[in-house]
């Protein structure tokens, strides 16, 4: 099945990329007020980031942000050739990688999924796909709950793609080729304003096509963006953005477990079927439009107003292993199955920042309210059991499956309403001593029909949170800053999926967040470090009844205690270097659920089990050097402790570390990049599936890109 535009949404796009349009973001002006977009001025070769934009919805100093936010800035993800989202995460401490069923991005942020936490230049993007870097400027990752500026989710903390902004000439064009027969072309356009000063206007877009280490593993993608900013005067601005990727490969859920390690077996063995192709590939569609209007009223006052509509379509058809594998035969059985998805949203945001000050004591106060509304729909088939087949996990022997040969599906409607209203101040009592207060009030309401299958029904409810934070900072000279912060978020008992009789009754988890930490700043600014330490945990988690598996119970309790440290720096003599480590003790602390997913173990408690996909350690460090003349060499490593893939802890992933170089050539008008990944050609699990003690996927082995960047 290909899917194309449709004749309205081509004529859209083909409008937008003629006459340029922004995106929807944070927007930034030169006023004294702090703004909510950061402009494409902001692109240079910097591995320090001095501010972020996620964590207060403002252009902020991270200094005086009394939390941990990881910026991973544009030239890192230049540097390493990153092309995924996987990717340009590895360079953030404190996460684990997962599968995501093969068909979207999914990590787990300080032992919690973060499954629906994906934002872009601030608006909710939980759709479920695979991001493309090509619109990317950088990434920002918020640690612990942030749900004071962004709502439901966030337990572990949220991921922000700040996009490319209008504003910059910039005219680039680039081809990688990769030894493992990948190939992309990307296309970076655009102008700054005009002689009028009125008009500025971007185009990024990228195609990729190839294969993978993974057999049968194959991608094409296609991802367009245009923007375009129209300026009115100093004081006013509307930014515009479309949007929109189509991504199409193999549904790859990785591979089996053994006696407690997943199977040795070659990298690229892939279980499914042997024409996975036509019968286990994942199709996405998504396209977004946006526009962001700011007003400057006057020195003190500044006003905002951006709103985001989406629509997404994935066809998702995967042969994976079903149930448990046999270890006293070593067989297992594949199954097939297929989920079509279609949803569509639109979120608005109303902001009003204020500057005031009020004796001695200065605010930046925002206040704010969001609507939004989302579609989720789903379909969910299975084979007949008579197409199921039982293979060796050793050495498994594929046959063809007819992807057409589906029995009754079972669909589900779903619809949610979000009404919120929030309230950040920004106190400095003096130059030492700084506040950040917020408060955010949710009303989410959610309702879904289920037709077929064995439960059909209507369901509904309505969850009210509030959502606080309190941070304080002290910075006794320009160099340092310490912090103590609290806050809280909630989890609805649906917020990604449609509401089932299972969950329906259940009021929402709630997580807690305390953490200490210090940032230091020095070199003149060229090198930044900091270091956290911090507890998270969450209540009212969902388990099955040990007596019902079809019934969950609000049982559960985890808690991380952990430790954070991070480093980047922009040295003088032509060194930069980004590094960071992270210490997780994640743990069930309390739950009445029990894990059968390991026939050999039995019924095997959660309570006392360690977070899934959650290293106790990890660290990455990633450092370059300028030798002149255009020449840059560089390199980095990654080391990830091991982690468990399913609740009761029954299978290790097993730690490892892999190494990385890069070098390159650089002129006014040309770029050559070669890239080298996983150097020793290490063996190891890059994800896992984080509920099953299956599906995890083998790292790719050793591999090498070269990239051609010519600057028109």
């Amino acid at each position: 099945m290909k899917f194309r535009l449709k004749p309205g949404r081509l004529a859209v796009l083909t409008a937008l990329s003629a006459c340029s349009v922004t995106p929807l973001g944070f927007a930034q002006t030169t006023d004294s007020l702090p703004q909510v977009q950061v402009s494409g001025s902001r692109t240079n070769d910097a591995y320090v980031a001095p501010t972020a934009i996620s964590g207060t919805k403002s252009e902020a100093p991270l200094r005086d942000i009394p939390q941990t936010i990881n910026v991973v800035p544009a030239q890192v993800i230049k540097d390493q050739n990153a092309t995924s989202l996987q990717d340009v995460l590895k360079n953030v401490p404190g996460l684990g990688m997962s599968t995501g069923d093969g068909q979207r991005d999914q990590v787990f942020i300080r032992g919690f999924t973060a499954i629906g936490d994906q934002f872009v230049d601030g608006f909710r993007d939980d759709a479920l796909y695979f991001r493309d870097l090509s619109n990317v400027e950088t990434v920002e990752v918020i640690k612990g709950p942030a749900a004071v500026l962004y709502g439901r989710g966030s337990s572990g903390g949220l991921i922000n793609r700040v996009t490319k902004k209008p504003g910059v000439d910039v005219s680039d064009v680039s081809f990688t080729a990769n030894s493992t027969a990948g190939r992309r072309a990307e296309l970076d356009l655009g102008r700054g304003a005009t002689d009028n000063g009125v008009v500025s206007w971007r185009l990024t877009g990228a195609v990729e096509r190839g294969d993978s280490y993974r057999a049968q593993q194959f991608i094409d993608r296609t991802a367009i963006a245009p923007s375009m900013e129209l300026r009115f005067s100093s004081d006013t601005k509307l930014l515009l953005q479309a949007d929109y990727l189509e991504d199409r490969r193999l549904t790859d859920f990785g591979i089996p477990s053994y006696k407690g390690r997943p199977v040795s077996v070659d990298p690229g063995t892939y279980y499914g079927a042997s024409n996975a192709r036509d019968a286990d590939f994942s199709q996405s569609r998504v396209m977004s439009t946006s526009a962001t209007f700011t007003h400057r009223l006057n020195d003190t006052l500044s006003f905002r107003n951006g709103f985001r509509y989406y629509d997404y379509h994935l066809n998702r058809n995967n042969t994976n292993i079903s149930g448990n594998v046999n270890e006293a035969t070593g067989m297992m059985t594949l199954a097939h199955a297929k989920l079509n998805r279609d949803e569509n949203g639109w979120f608005n945001q109303s902001e009003l920042t204020q500057k005031l000050q009020l004796g001695q004591t200065k605010h930046e106060i925002l206040y704010g309210i969001e609507f939004g509304s989302q579609s989720k729909d789903a379909a969910s088939y299975s084979a007949p059991l008579s197409s199921n087949w039982t293979t060796s996990i050793f050495n498994p022997v594929l046959q063809p499956v007819n992807p057409n040969l589906l029995g009754a599906p079972t669909s589900t409607y779903g619809t949610y309403d979000t009404t919120a209203a929030y309230l950040q101040d920004s106190i400095a009592f003096n130059t030492q001593w700084k506040a950040l207060l917020g408060l955010r009030y949710d009303s989410f309401k959610q309702k879904s029909r289920i037709v077929g299958g064995s439960a059909p029904g209507d369901l509904s409810r309505t969850d009210n949170a509030f959502s606080p934070r309190a941070g304080l900072v002290w910075q006794p000279t320009e160099v340092q800053s310490y912090y103590l912060s609290w806050s809280r978020s909630f989890q609805p008992s649906a917020e990604l999926l449609p509401l089932a009789v299972t969950n329906a009754n259940l009021a929402p988890e709630v997580t807690r967040n305390t953490e200490a930490g210090a940032k230091y700043d020095f070199l003149d600014g060229r090198a930044s470090a900091t270091v956290s330490v911090f507890r998270l945990e969450r209540d009212n988690i969902k388990a099955a009844d040990p007596t019902n598996n079809n019934l969950l119970v609000p049982v559960g309790k985890q808690r991380t205690d952990g430790m954070e440290l991070t480093l980047s720096a922009d040295l003088k003599d032509g060194w930069k270097v980004m590094a960071g480590y992270a210490y997780l003790d994640a743990v069930i602390t309390d739950s009445i659920g029990v894990d059968r997913s390991v026939t050999a173990a039995g019924a095997v408690p959660f309570k006392g089990k360690n977070a899934t996909l959650t290293p106790k350690h990890s660290g990455n460090v990633w450092l370059t050097k300028d030798l002149g003349s255009g020449f840059i060499v560089g390199g980095g490593a990654n080391a990830v402790g091991a982690r468990f893939a399913n609740p009761g802890n029954t299978v290790t992933l097993p730690g490892y570390v892999t190494a990385d170089a890069m070098a390159a050539y650089r002129t006014a008008k040309y770029d050559i990049q070669l890239n080298i990944n996983n150097i020793f050609n290490t063996g190891y699990i890059v994800s896992g599936h984080g509920t099953s003690p299956n599906l995890s996927l083998p790292g790719a082995p050793r591999n090498v890109a070269l990239t051609l960047r010519y600057h028109m």
